[in-house]
C-alpha cells in the first residue's frame, strides 16, 4: 500500500507526536495549578453549578457524571503522565494502536476539562490542541510508516490556522490594511513579555515591515504547504520563522508552539537531512495492517466531512474567529486580533485595612503573575504556560460583558481564600485579608527611553476611573 504510506516523513511524525504531547502536558499541568481555584467546587465559576444547567449533549464531559476537585486532579495528573510518556516516545515503540489510544485518551480527558471550563477555557488554542491531538492520534507507531492522509490533514489544519488568521485581519481593523497595526500591538497585546518594550520602540518602518511579513506568511505562504517538495518545506520554514518572532515578542500560551509543531508536517526527511546531514536515513517500514488502514481512512473521512463549515467560513463575509462547529472541537475555525486596540487599560485591584476606605494611605495593590501592574516591573515570560486569570483581567479592562467571575474573585480576596491567592504574584495582606477591596482602571503605556532612564519604569500610567467602589464583606452582607 505505497499510496497509504509517507515513509519520507518519519522525522515529521516524531516532531508532531512529541510536540503535540508536550502541549498537552502543559495544558494538564495548567489545570492542576489553576482549575480548582477558578472552576472547582469553591471556584470563581464552579463546575457543579455549570453542569446543573448545561446538558451533557451540549457540552460532553466526564464531569457531568460527577465533579470533585480530587477527580479533576486525578484526571489532570493522569493526563500529564500520559503526555510525558508520549513526549519520551514510549507508546510509539509499541504497535500502532498504542499511541492512537494514548492520544485519544488525552483528547477525551482534555475535552472534559475544556467543555466545563467556561470563560476560562474559551481560547482558540484550547480547540486547536484538541483538534491536533485527535489528528496525530492516527500517525501510528514506529512499526508502520506515517500515513500520508494524516500528514496532509495536519497541513490542512495549519492552513486553516494561518490563512484564517490572515483573513480575519484583512477583514478586520483598518490598521491591518494601512500597515499600522504593529505601531500599537506590542504595547496593547494581552500579555507583553520581556522583549515587548524593546520591540515597541523599533522604528515605524520596521513595524510596517512586520505587518507586510505577517500578511505574506498568513495569506500567501499557506497555499504552498501543498506544493511539491522542497517548496512545501520552504513554506513551512517561513511559518516557523514568523511564529518564533511571535514567541520572542509576546505571551500567547502554546498557540505559537503548536503552530510550529504543525508546520513540520510539511517538512520531509530529505529537507531535514539537507540541513542536518548527520541524521540517519529511515529504514523501510513494514506494511500497515489492514485494520490500521481502515481506521485511519475512516477518521480522515470523518474529518473531511466536518471540514465543510470551516472551509466555507474562511471565505464568508462574516468570518467567525476561533469557533467550534461541533461539541467535540474537531475541525475548527481559527484566527486572532482582527482588530488591534490602540490604548491599553488595566484593572488594578487594591485592598485596605483602614477604618475609613476614603483614607488613600491604606490602599495596597495585589500583583498578578503576568499582566502589567507595578510600572517598575519588567513584563515576564509566561508562555507556553497559560495564566488564565491574567488573560481574563485583560478582557475585563476591555469591557467584557460577563463579570460574574470577577465579582466572586473580589469576595475571595476579602475572605483571604488561599487557592485564589496562590494565583497571584503578590498578596499585600499575608497575615489576614483586608477589610475593603476596590478596583481602579488605569491607562498604561510603555515608557519612553528618556522616562525609562529617569524613573526606572517600564510603564507610565494614569488613572481613568473606578470600576468597583470600596466594598467589604460586612457591606456586601447588608446589601
Amino acid at each position: 500500500m505505497d499510496w497509504f504510506n509517507a515513509g519520507d516523513y518519519e522525522i515529521a511524525r516524531q516532531v508532531l507526536q512529541r510536540g503535540v504531547a508536550a502541549c498537552y502536558l502543559i495544558g494538564f499541568v495548567s489545570a492542576v495549578n489553576q482549575f480548582p481555584a477558578l472552576l472547582g467546587e469553591h471556584g470563581l465559576l464552579p463546575v457543579p453549578a455549570f453542569v446543573s444547567r448545561v446538558r451533557f449533549r451540549q457540552s460532553p464531559s466526564l464531569f457531568h457524571w460527577r465533579y470533585t476537585d480530587r477527580m479533576l486532579l486525578v484526571l489532570a495528573w493522569s493526563g500529564a503522565a500520559l503526555a510525558a510518556a508520549l513526549v519520551a516516545g514510549l507508546p510509539q515503540l509499541g504497535p500502532p494502536w498504542l499511541p492512537m489510544a494514548a492520544f485519544l485518551l488525552l483528547w477525551a480527558g482534555y475535552l472534559s476539562i475544556v467543555n466545563v471550563g467556561q470563560t476560562f477555557y474559551s481560547f482558540g488554542w484550547e480547540s486547536l490542541l484538541l483538534e491536533a491531538g485527535f489528528v496525530v492520534a492516527f500517525l501510528g507507531s514506529q512499526e508502520v510508516a506515517p500515513p500520508i492522509a494524516v500528514i496532509l490533514f495536519c497541513r490542512w489544519l495549519l492552513f486553516r490556522l494561518e490563512f484564517g488568521a490572515g483573513m480575519i485581519k484583512i477583514r478586520g481593523g483598518r490598521e491591518w490594511r494601512d500597515l499600522t497595526a504593529l505601531f500599537y500591538h506590542h504595547e496593547t497585546q494581552p500579555m507583553p513579555n520581556p522583549l515587548s518594550w524593546f520591540v515597541h520602540h523599533l522604528p515605524r518602518w520596521f513595524h510596517r515591515g512586520e505587518v507586510v511579513g505577517n500578511h505574506f506568511a498568513q495569506l500567501v505562504v499557506p497555499f504552498f504547504l501543498f506544493a511539491p517538495q522542497p517548496v512545501a518545506s520552504v513554506a513551512a520554514a517561513v511559518i516557523v520563522a514568523t511564529q518564533f518572532w511571535l514567541v520572542f515578542t509576546g505571551n500567547f500560551a502554546w498557540l505559537n508552539w503548536i503552530t510550529i509543531v504543525l508546520a513540520f508536517s510539511a517538512i520531509d526527511d530529505a529537507a531535514f537531512r539537507a540541513v542536518l546531514p548527520w541524521l540517519p536515513a529511515a529504514g523501510p517500514s513494514p506494511a500497515a495492517p489492514i485494520w490500521f488502514v481502515v481506521v485511519v481512512l475512516a477518521a480522515m473521512v470523518l474529518l473531511l466531512v466536518l471540514s465543510y463549515r470551516p472551509l466555507a467560513n474562511l471565505f464568508a463575509r462574516r468570518q467567525l474567529m476561533n469557533a467550534s462547529f461541533n461539541r467535540y472541537h474537531l475541525v475548527n475555525a481559527y484566527g486572532a486580533f482582527g482588530t488591534v486596540t490602540k490604548e491599553r487599560f488595566e484593572v488594578v485591584v487594591e485592598g485596605s485595612n483602614a477604618d475609613d476606605p476614603r483614607d488613600e494611605t491604606g490602599w495596597l495593590a495585589y500583583e498578578f503573575r503576568g499582566k502589567p501592574g507595578d510600572p517598575g516591573r519588567l513584563p515576564r515570560q509566561a508562555a507556553p504556560y497559560h495564566l488564565r486569570l491574567d488573560w481574563l483581567m485583560w478582557f475585563l479592562a476591555l469591557g467584557a460583558r460577563d463579570t460574574r467571575w470577577f465579582e466572586v474573585f473580589l469576595v475571595r480576596l476579602l475572605e483571604g481564600d488561599r487557592p485564589t491567592l496562590r494565583l497571584l504574584r503578590v498578596n499585600p495582606f499575608p497575615g489576614a485579608p483586608p477589610r475593603h477591596i476596590r478596583a481602579r482602571v488605569f491607562l498604561y503605556r510603555f515608557s519612553t527611553h528618556a522616562e525609562r532612564r529617569a524613573a526606572h519604569v517600564w510603564w507610565i500610567r494614569s488613572e481613568v476611573g473606578l470600576l468597583v467602589a470600596p466594598v467589604s464583606l460586612a457591606g456586601r452582607a447588608r446589601a
